[in-house]
C-alpha cells in the first residue's frame, strides 16, 4: 500500500436541497395564488304541494288472497276466472281508484303473481301488492 497515491473519485455529488427549497417555495406560491372555484349547492326544497288535488281520494280496490287462496274483490269472495270482472266492475264506479292486491303470508305465490298479471291485463295503472297481517 506504499506506493499507491489516494486519489479522489471521479464521481460528482450533487446536492439537492437547494432545488428541494424552490420546489417547497413554488408550491406554497401556487397555493396562495390560487383561486378556487365556489360550487353552488343543489336546492333540496321538496316541491310545493298540489293545489289541483282531490279532497276526497278514491277509494282503493283490495285484492284479497287468503291462506287457503280463495279470493275476495271488495269482499266479494271470487274466483280466479271472474277476478278481471270484478276489477273493472270496481273501475267503472271509481276510474281513480288504485288497486292493492293484499295477501296472506301463507298464500300461494302463483296466485298472487296470477293476479297482478290480471291487473296488468285489465290496465290497472296502480296495483301495488302488500302482505296481509296474517
Amino acid at each position: 500500500m506504499r506506493g499507491r497515491a489516494s486519489r479522489p473519485s471521479d464521481e460528482a455529488a450533487v446536492d439537492l436541497t437547494p432545488m428541494l427549497d424552490v420546489v417547497f417555495i413554488l408550491l406554497i406560491f401556487f397555493i396562495v395564488t390560487s383561486t378556487f372555484i365556489q360550487e353552488e349547492a343543489l336546492g333540496a326544497e321538496p316541491p310545493p304541494p298540489q293545489t289541483n288535488a282531490p279532497s276526497n281520494p278514491a277509494p282503493a280496490i283490495i285484492v284479497y288472497i287468503d291462506e287457503t287462496d280463495q279470493i275476495r274483490v271488495n269482499r266479494k269472495l271470487t274466483d280466479i276466472s271472474a277476478v278481471r270482472g270484478g276489477m273493472e266492475r270496481a273501475r267503472a264506479e271509481n276510474p281513480e281508484s288504485a288497486l292493492i292486491i293484499q295477501a296472506h303470508p301463507e298464500a300461494r305465490t302463483g296466485t298472487i303473481i296470477e293476479v297482478r298479471d290480471i291487473a296488468y291485463d285489465a290496465q290497472m295503472e296502480r296495483v301495488n301488492i302488500v302482505r296481509s297481517a296474517g
